[in-house]
């Protein structure tokens, strides 16, 4: 379904939010939106918002599996503009957002659901998951001028690492870490400071009166940590190309980078096992 605008969808579109789980895509370029939609569909969200530029064209089957929001991502706070939003209009509903290019992964993706995933997380009397956002780039830039090719993409297989989370008197917080490592990592010296961390709470339970800020974080402290007191709990991934593809569209990096590939470079086999043994997400008690 088409809507005129995030105003339009929340005043008319009551339905796609009456239960869940949501996710919402935003695109910010042309770049693998098929797949994207494809691949949370399969993930089993009940239903997916797409906001997007109206220069998007997408296939007419698979328009009509969506609903359809336009909107500009560019403009600064645009994302948590449209999050907080929909928040506001879904509370109780589980939602999910990302951008075009990039992949959810949980544990045992390949047999469950994402409905499952959460019924269990709820159980454990979670609202949040934490998700490390785990760098994908093509391994040759020369016939992947872009850094993106779902068949031959690549990841950084260590390199990652935590530092504690400081609240605003200096003193770290409870359970709260942030997340470094990636192309954000390697190529720091083009990705602004506060836009280094790989963290982000993708998958949240909507709830009156919480915002998400422009870090990735919410205004509710207990979403932002990693677990619950009594022990680990789940945490997923996001496959993510969005770097790679910034990296090689800036003017001020596309020249310095002739390739992402290093010695820690392996390639992604596209599955929750491979990100499992690499300890870029965990089940918790979840079995």
């Amino acid at each position: 379904m088409r809507y005129d605008g995030l105003t339009d969808f929340l005043s008319t579109g009551a339905k796609a939010l009456a239960k869940g789980p949501v996710a919402m895509i935003f695109v910010e370029d042309l770049v693998e939106v098929d797949s994207t939609i494809t691949h949370h569909q399969n993930a089993g969200f009940s239903e997916i918002l797409v906001f997007a530029p109206d220069v998007l064209d997408l296939p007419d089957a698979l328009e009509k599996t969506i609903h359809r929001i336009p909107y500009v991502i560019a403009h600064e706070g645009a994302l948590e503009h449209a999050v907080n939003k929909v928040i506001d209009a879904a509370p109780g509903i589980w939602l999910y957002y990302c951008f075009n290019a990039e992949y959810l992964f949980y544990p045992f993706c390949e047999t469950r659901s994402i409905g499952e995933l959460l019924a269990f997380h709820a159980e454990e009397r979670r609202d949040a998951v934490l998700t490390y956002v785990v760098d994908l780039y093509a391994d040759d830039l020369s016939r992947h001028p872009n850094a993106v090719a779902l068949d031959h993409a690549f990841l950084d297989k260590s390199g990652y690492y935590a530092l504690g989370r400081p609240d605003e008197d200096g003193t770290p917080r409870e359970r709260q870490l942030d997340f470094f490592g990636g192309l954000r990592w390697r190529f720091e010296e083009h990705i602004p400071t506060a836009r280094r961390k790989i963290d982000r709470i993708s998958v949240f339970r909507a709830k009156k009166g919480l915002k998400l800020r422009p870090n990735h974080t919410f205004s509710d402290e207990e979403y932002n940590t990693y677990a619950c007191p009594w022990h680990n709990n789940i945490t997923v991934a996001i496959a993510s190309f969005r770097t790679a593809k910034a990296l090689k569209s800036n003017a001020g990096s596309t020249f310095e980078i002739s390739s992402f590939k290093w010695h820690n470079s392996t390639q992604f086999k596209w599955t929750s096992q491979q990100l499992l043994d690499l300890g870029l997400m965990e089940p918790g008690q979840w079995f």
